[in-house]
C-alpha cells in the first residue's frame, strides 16, 4: 500500500470509528471521502461474502484499496439468527431490532450468543485478504449502558463481564469480534507487504 490509505466500505460512522481506532498504522477514509455513494446490496450467504461484495464494489467505482466489514449477532436459541440479517432484523432501526430480539427471547433460558465479523481487504491489483473474528457472551434480558451501537446494550461479554455498551471504546475493541477480525488481519498484512 504505497500511500497507506484505506477506503472503509461502510456508511456507519460507529463502524468507520472503530475501524480507524484499530488501524491505527493506516490512513482510513470513509466511502463517501472516496467518492462512493452507492449502497452494494448485500446478497451473499456469509458474513464473508457480504464483505466482499462491499469491498470490490468500492475498488472498481474508486480505484483504491478497499476494507469493508460484514458482522452480525448469532443467538443460539434463536437457531442462529439474527446473523447476516441483523442490521434489518425488524425492518426498522437498532432500537426495533433490539425491541425484536428482546420479544424473540422472552421466557427463553438459553440466552448464549456470539457476534462475528468478517472483513474482506482488496486491492485495485486484484490482491484480496480476508479475516473472521468473533466473540461470545448472552443476550441480557434489558438493555445496559450508554456507549456503543446496533446490539451493544444488549450483549453482555464473556471477556470483560459487562455489556459491551458499559464499555469504554479501547475495551470493547480489545475483544470484539471487529477487534480481532482486524488485527488478524492486521498479521496478514505484516507478512504480505
Amino acid at each position: 500500500m504505497s500511500e497507506n490509505v484505506i477506503v472503509a466500505a461502510t456508511g456507519n460512522e460507529h463502524k468507520l470509528k472503530e475501524i480507524r481506532e484499530i488501524l491505527k498504522g493506516y490512513t482510513v477514509i470513509s466511502a463517501k471521502e472516496a467518492g462512493f455513494f452507492e449502497e452494494v446490496e448485500e446478497t451473499g450467504e456469509t458474513f464473508l461474502a457480504n464483505a466482499f461484495l462491499k469491498a470490490q464494489a468500492v475498488v472498481k467505482k474508486t480505484g483504491r484499496a478497499a476494507l469493508a466489514d460484514d458482522s452480525g449477532l448469532t443467538v443460539d436459541a434463536l437457531g442462529g439468527a439474527p446473523g447476516i440479517y441483523s442490521a434489518r432484523y425488524s425492518g426498522g432501526g437498532s432500537a426495533e431490532n433490539r425491541e425484536l430480539l428482546l420479544k424473540n427471547m422472552t421466557g427463553v433460558s438459553d440466552r448464549s450468543a456470539s457476534f462475528t465479523c468478517a472483513v474482506a481487504l482488496v486491492f485495485p491489483d486484484g490482491k484480496k485478504y480476508s479475516a473472521i473474528g468473533k466473540t461470545f457472551g448472552s443476550i441480557l434480558e434489558e438493555e445496559r449502558g450508554q456507549n456503543g451501537f446496533g446490539y451493544d446494550s444488549l450483549f453482555f461479554s464473556d471477556d470483560l463481564k459487562k455489556s459491551f455498551a458499559e464499555a469504554s471504546d479501547e475495551e470493547k475493541n480489545s475483544v470484539s469480534h471487529r477487534g480481532r477480525a482486524l488485527a488478524q488481519l492486521l498479521d496478514v498484512l505484516k507478512e504480505e507487504l
